[in-house]
Formats: structure tokens, C-alpha cells, sequence
């Protein structure tokens, strides 16, 4: 048994399409709820690194280190040296043996980008092997 509101006779065209108006509610709360929550989720920390507690590997007759100092200067050995100049001088000083381990130490106020651009500069000129020196701890 049907109820028909209307004359049975009037032919009413079925509605074959779905409501999406809840679907993009919802996917609008959700991306609401993860743009708060994004920011939130990064953590701005600082980090002060510990000392290493490695045993330090045997040290080579005539090691080659690179310097970095608080106020930016580089010297390889004891001869100071500048980012254009560095690669010439660290090839000086290995005798042009790229396979010696160039041991680089900074100064704790040295920027992280110094450090890094000093390690670019190495590998422009194909030194590969770079050891980077740290204090070592003290045994309790």
C-alpha cells in the first residue's frame, strides 16, 4: 500500500545525485582542525650536544686540521687561510692526497653554517675524508 501525496499519475523525475554538502563540511572542519594543529606539531629546540665518550682513534704522524675560530678565520695548519684560498691550501698540505683524512675542528660559537660551507669547500676540491674533532670526556 502506497501514499501518494500528489496525483499517482504525475511521472516526478527521480533525484540520482548525492548531497554533498555534509561531505565538504566535514572536510573543511578537518583541514580547520589540521592547520591548527600543524604548527603546534614543530618544536623549536634548542640543542646543546655532549661531549663524545668514543675512544678517539689513532692519530696519524702528520695530521692535517682546519680551524675554525670564534671570529670566523679559517687556518689550515698554522697559515691563515680564506674560503677562496682554502682548497689550494689544504692540497698543499696533504701534498695532493685527497684520500688524507682533513681533521676539522671550530670554536662552540662558530655558526653551523661556517662549519658547513668550510666542509663544502673540502669536498669542491674532492676531499672526501673529513673527521670532525671534539673533546673528549672524562672518564668517571
Amino acid at each position: 500500500m502506497a501514499i501518494y501525496l500528489s496525483d499517482p499519475d504525475d511521472d516526478l523525475a527521480l533525484n540520482h545525485d548525492i548531497n554533498v554538502t555534509p561531505f565538504i563540511d566535514v572536510m573543511l572542519v578537518l583541514l580547520i582542525i589540521f592547520m591548527v594543529a600543524a604548527p603546534l606539531a614543530t618544536v623549536d629546540v634548542k640543542v646543546d650536544l655532549p661531549v663524545s665518550t668514543a675512544r678517539p682513534a689513532p692519530k696519524p704522524d702528520k695530521p692535517v686540521f682546519l680551524s675554525i675560530q670564534a671570529d670566523g678565520r679559517m687556518l689550515v695548519g698554522e697559515r691563515e687561510v680564506t674560503a677562496a684560498t682554502l682548497g689550494q691550501a689544504v692540497e698543499t698540505a696533504t701534498a695532493g692526497n685527497r684520500e688524507q683524512r682533513v681533521f676539522l675542528r671550530a670554536d662552540k660559537a662558530v655558526p653551523y653554517e661556517a662549519i658547513m660551507q668550510a666542509m663544502n669547500g673540502l669536498r669542491a676540491v674532492g676531499y672526501l675524508q673529513v673527521a670532525l674533532v671534539g673533546l673528549e670526556a672524562q672518564a668517571r
